[in-house]
């Protein structure tokens, strides 16, 4: 019996993967897109891989709006990190030019403006160097409704294909301790004084220190350093692979 399952329509769905190296040479096998068959190709890591071996890359977008299927990434920031380093040297920031149109609503909240974009690039002329980074890591996010669902559904209206990988939510991490069900990125937007679960609200759990918000390549460091704090109190260098990815 297949233990994963193919996804061949543009919605993104979640299910549950329990062999992602077994998926993704599949996936590679069947993408029609040269630069995802590469991408597909570098593997992933054993599911039994601990923690303290996993090379990890912490990953975060703005976007126009918070509707995946009508909205598009603005901006990606991201930076590789392990338990014990976070490698700011190598991180990445983009501005990208939007597939819709900016939301005043939004840009309210992210301060990017049309000035900001005017020469921008598109997602798919970032694509090669996005994945290169992207490749072989274990991707690190902090509500993966956002960057895993975003960057799928925009891939695949620019070149017909989406995108899947594994990847750590570090806000699924903290709802799962909390015991909390039915949370929804609206719901913690809309009532920030409930048992939150956001990144700034998550960090302070930790006494990880305040950084301003909404900027890509800051949240992607700051989802960096709360899941080094979450796996030292909650986990342990050991604790296997399989046990956090989704």
């Amino acid at each position: 019996m297949n233990n994963f399952i193919v996804k061949k329509s543009k919605k993104y769905v979640n299910n549950e993967i329990l062999n992602w190296s077994a998926f993704l040479r599949l996936k590679k096998m069947k993408s029609q897109d040269t630069r995802l068959k590469y991408f597909y190709q570098q593997g992933t890591y054993n599911e039994e891989t601990p923690l303290s071996d996993i090379q990890f890359l912490a990953l975060d977008f703005e976007t126009t709006g918070l509707d995946v299927d009508q909205n598009s990434i603005i901006s990606i920031g991201l930076v590789p990190f392990t338990l014990s380093k976070i490698f700011c040297k190598d991180s990445k920031h983009w501005y990208i030019r939007p597939q819709d149109k900016l939301e005043e609503n939004t840009v309210i909240i992210h301060g990017i403006t049309h000035s900001d974009l005017t020469e921008a690039p598109s997602l798919e002329g970032i694509l090669v160097e996005l994945l290169d980074h992207l490749k072989g890591k274990v991707i690190v996010v902090h509500y993966r409704n956002i960057e895993r669902e975003f960057l799928h559904n925009n891939l695949y209206n620019l070149i017909g294909e989406g995108i899947i990988f594994p990847v750590i939510d570090t806000m699924q991490i903290e709802a799962d301790l909390k015991q909390i069900k039915n949370w929804s990125l609206r719901k913690w937007f809309s009532k920030p004084n409930v048992e939150s679960i956001r990144l700034a609200n998550s960090r302070k759990r930790y006494n990880l220190p305040e950084y301003s918000a909404h900027n890509a390549l800051i949240d992607a460091i700051a989802t960096a350093e709360l899941l080094q704090a979450q796996i030292k109190y909650h986990f342990s260098p050991d604790t296997q692979i399989k046990k956090l990815w989704i």
